[in-house]
């Protein structure tokens, strides 16, 4: 409950995707979500395996990748990429199969989704302006459509169309393309 003309804290997230299997670049990611001092690291599946389209990423090591996310659970929250199966959950203390999840961050509804089944040419049921959060095509974006806005923050280690590694930041309305070393390169105001 809260008092008076106090304000509810907004939660800064953190959004990543596509790390597939890369301790090289998860560890650049987890330095970067404690420099964003962030509440939640959003991951938007493919998180162990580099899945068979894929060439190997630098520093392939999944058991690693656990490991370092594991140490992180109770701030991760997570939904199944398409190179998710039972046996990554087996190795992560965090849940990682769920097909999709929503967040509400002051006036912000985000639905997270991978991006494999749900995305912007097949959205999940969404009230009107709502964000869609996806990874999966390894490309940043942010496309505004009639009723929705789709958001994605690229790929962590196998990045393609020559985009940067990297994530997005939500603070207080405001989302923010970043490499992994930080630097902002597009940004969306909420309305």
């Amino acid at each position: 409950m809260r008092a008076g003309n106090e304000r509810t804290k907004l939660m800064k997230l953190f959004f990543a995707s596509d790390v597939h299997g890369s301790a090289f670049y998860c560890e650049q990611m987890l330095e970067a979500f404690d420099r964003e001092k962030a509440d939640k690291l959003v991951l938007l599946g493919d998180i162990l395996y580099h899945g068979p389209r894929n060439d190997l990423p630098e520093g392939y090591a999944p058991k690693k990748v656990a490991a370092l996310l594991n140490a992180r659970k109770e701030s991760i929250l997570c939904v199944r990429g398409n190179c998710e199966a039972e046996v990554d959950q087996m190795m992560l203390e965090f849940p990682v199969l769920a097909d999709y999840g929503f967040l509400s961050n002051g006036n912000v509804e985000i639905y997270l989704t991978h991006g494999h089944v749900y995305n912007a040419q097949n959205p999940l049921p969404m009230a009107k302006g709502a964000v869609l959060m996806c990874g999966h095509t390894h490309i940043p974006a942010c496309e505004e459509h009639e009723s929705f806005t789709y958001m994605n923050p690229g790929s962590v280690s196998i990045p393609k169309e020559n985009s940067a590694r990297g994530y997005i930041v939500l603070s207080e309305g405001r989302f923010s393309w970043r490499k992994l070393d930080g630097t902002e390169y597009m940004a969306y105001e909420v309305k």
